[in-house]
C-alpha cells in the first residue's frame, strides 16, 4: 500500500512524528510526505513558518529516524488544498488527524471525478501536551510548550495534574497520535489556518 502524509511540518513536534510513524508502517509500497510550499504554508497563518528546503531537510531528518521498516519515501511540494491527493493514481491511502479525517470524502470525491479509485484513510488520534491540550506548531512557536509536549517555563503546570503521568499518557503509543491542530489530510491548512 502507498500511504501519503501531509502537512506544514514546522516546526515538527510529536504529533507529526505520529503521522509519519503511522505512514511508515502502513506504507509498505511506499510513503508520500506532501509538504506545502512556502506561499501555501504562509497564505493565512499569522505566525513565522520556517522555508520549505528547512522543512524538508527536517521532515527527511525525523522520517529516516522513524524509519524502522525501510520504506521508500518521497518528500514532494504540494501547492494546493487537495492537489496530490487528489489527482495521483498511485495512492492508497491518507494519514489523517481526527480533526481532518473528514476531509478524506472530499478528496476521494475529487479522485471518483478523475476516475481513480478511492484512498482508504488512517486516522491518528492527537497527542495531547502535559496541560491535556493538543500538541500544536503554533503552541510551539509560541512558546507554550516543548516539541513533546512539556509545559514551557512560566505555564501553570499545576492545571496538568502529575507531570511525572503527562508524558507517559502523551506518548504513550505513537500509533495513537495526531499532527496537532490545523492540517488537513491533504496537508492544506485546517479550518482554523493553524499548524
Amino acid at each position: 500500500m502507498r500511504v501519503a502524509v501531509a502537512g506544514t511540518f514546522g516546526p515538527i513536534h510529536d504529533g507529526h512524528r505520529a503521522l509519519f510513524r503511522k505512514a511508515l508502517e502502513r506504507g509498505d509500497e511506499g510513503v508520500l510526505v506532501a509538504l506545502t510550499s512556502d506561499e501555501f504554508a504562509r497564505g493565512k497563518r499569522e505566525r513565522p513558518v520556517p522555508d520549505f528546503a528547512a522543512r524538508r531537510e527536517r521532515v527527511r531528518e525525523e522520517v529516516e529516524a522513524l524509519d524502522e521498516w525501510g520504506r521508500q519515501v518521497e518528500i514532494r511540494k504540494l501547492h494546493d488544498e487537495h492537489g496530490i491527493a487528489s489527482t495521483d493514481p498511485t495512492l492508497d491511502a491518507l494519514v489523517v488527524s481526527p480533526e481532518t479525517a473528514g476531509e478524506l470524502a472530499d478528496i476521494n470525491d475529487e479522485r471518483a471525478r478523475r476516475g481513480l479509485d478511492p484512498m482508504e484513510g488512517f486516522v491518528v488520534p492527537f497527542v495531547r501536551a502535559a496541560d491535556g491540550e493538543r500538541i500544536s506548531s503554533t503552541r510551539l512557536v509560541a512558546g507554550e510548550i516543548d516539541e513533546h509536549g512539556g509545559l514551557s517555563a512560566g505555564e501553570d503546570e499545576s492545571e496538568s495534574g502529575d507531570e511525572s503521568n503527562g508524558g507517559g499518557e502523551r506518548n504513550g503509543g505513537a500509533e495513537s497520535a495526531s499532527n496537532g491542530e490545523g492540517e488537513r489530510a491533504d496537508g492544506s491548512e485546517g479550518r482554523d489556518g493553524t499548524d
